[in-house]
């Protein structure tokens, strides 16, 4: 077992459950799609930005509390949906949910998730739900109809995921969904024992196969099965218009991810969403993304100022939150570091992935010197780049 207090930073984390999981599932985690070249540009884009710290300013009180759609979080950060995480840990979602509501953190349920919706509100009863809807609105209708019922308030419409992206890696690896053995991944099992038993075989042993139990209107396939439609077919069907149907039709809250162009910001104002997060799908889709910090100014400028703008890709130290912070973003989305705690030390590594940035944010705020994030605002970074040496700027 790996001593968590030697663990001082995602990037640790991230490094320690390469060493714990069969090489094919921690690649699907950690991959992007073709030649990741929107994987690497999401944190690419964080170094070329750098901080104007201010100095002598009282710090002494500092909060790193916000509070959003009506509800107030801890922190500025929250768990991004993120599915199949039943491969990673034993009962990794329920380990997410009960978390996020020790934490008071934001908490997005994958519709990809291997935990009923119906248990995972109980555990955390502020959770939003991130859809994978496709272009049938009785299916859009069912699948609200069971949130409803759950007690769910808040849906996330998913835009970026119309059809499968051409993840090259996880196919080298002979990852697919349908996942189905070959002898190249039970080689690789059989080299982590201890994922061996305290995941696969836990798992196959309390409650079997995992399941899709939240993408459909009703309990959905094992991730095993080839189901005759695919669970991503009619997404390409899905548009503005049916959004603008789900809108009159849910009295909840509706947010829509996947946002990377200023014109999808305003019709999203103009759908009526109650927020939007850019995302490109963490580099899991369309390669060669902006990423999502460099759309973010644009994006922040093309709706009301009423209108929260949330965000996610790439994101791994609290500077990192910050910066997109100062760019207009009241939330942001994380996905793989808590899964690089889950697959480390289950619930108790998804608490030190909280308490890691949580304690990074709160040193980072005073020595920019904020004591709240309202003071955390655009003067405060620059772009990384030669001083200007005109004779203008010398005088």
């Amino acid at each position: 077992m790996t001593a968590l207090h030697k663990i001082l930073s995602i990037s640790d984390f991230e490094r320690e459950a390469k060493k714990r999981l069969p090489k094919a599932i921690f690649e699907y985690v950690r991959g992007g799609t073709e030649d990741e070249a929107s994987l690497n540009g999401n944190r690419a884009v964080f170094d070329q930005l750098v901080f104007r710290a201010r100095g002598l300013r009282d710090v002494s009180t500092r909060t790193q509390a916000v509070t959003i759609l009506g509800h107030t979080y801890a922190s500025p950060f929250g768990f991004a949906p993120t599915g199949v995480n039943a491969i990673v840990c034993h009962d990794c979602d329920t380990k997410l949910a009960t978390e996020a509501t020790r934490s008071r953190l934001p908490y997005i349920v994958s519709g990809a998730s291997n935990v009923a919706i119906e248990t995972l509100a109980k555990l955390a009863p502020h959770c939003w739900y991130q859809g994978y809807f496709p272009g049938d609105r009785t299916r859009i209708g069912n699948i609200a109809d069971r949130l409803k019922s759950a007690g769910v308030q808040t849906i996330v419409v998913t835009i970026d995921t119309c059809v499968g992206a051409n993840r090259e890696n996880n196919q080298r690896n002979d990852f697919t969904i349908p996942f189905q053995l070959t002898t190249k991944l039970i080689g690789s099992g059989l080299m982590h024992p201890r994922w061996l038993l305290e995941v696969f075989a836990k798992t196959m042993f309390t409650t079997g196969t995992p399941r899709f139990v939240n993408i459909y209107e009703t309990m959905g396939p094992s991730i095993t099965e080839n189901t005759t439609d695919g669970f991503r077919a009619g997404r390409d069907r899905l548009t503005w218009e049916d959004l603008k149907w789900l809108r009159e039709r849910w009295a909840g809250q509706l947010i829509v991810k996947g946002v990377m162009h200023p014109q999808d910001a305003e019709l999203a104002a103009a759908t009526g969403m109650d927020a939007l997060i850019v995302s490109n799908h963490g580099g899991r889709q369309l390669d060669s993304a902006i990423a999502p910090l460099q759309a973010l100014p644009d994006v922040v400028r093309g709706v009301p100022a009423t209108l929260p703008v949330f965000i996610d890709g790439g994101f791994r130290r609290g500077t990192d939150v910050l910066k997109a912070h100062a760019l207009g973003a009241k939330l942001v989305f994380m996905g793989r570091p808590q899964l690089y705690g889950a697959a480390v030390a289950g619930s108790a590594g998804i608490a030190k992935v909280v308490d890691i940035l949580r304690t990074e944010i709160d040193r980072d705020m005073a020595l920019l010197g904020c004591k709240d994030l309202s003071e955390v605002r655009a003067d405060l970074i620059t772009a990384r780049g030669a001083p200007d040496i005109s004779p203008a700027s010398l005088t």
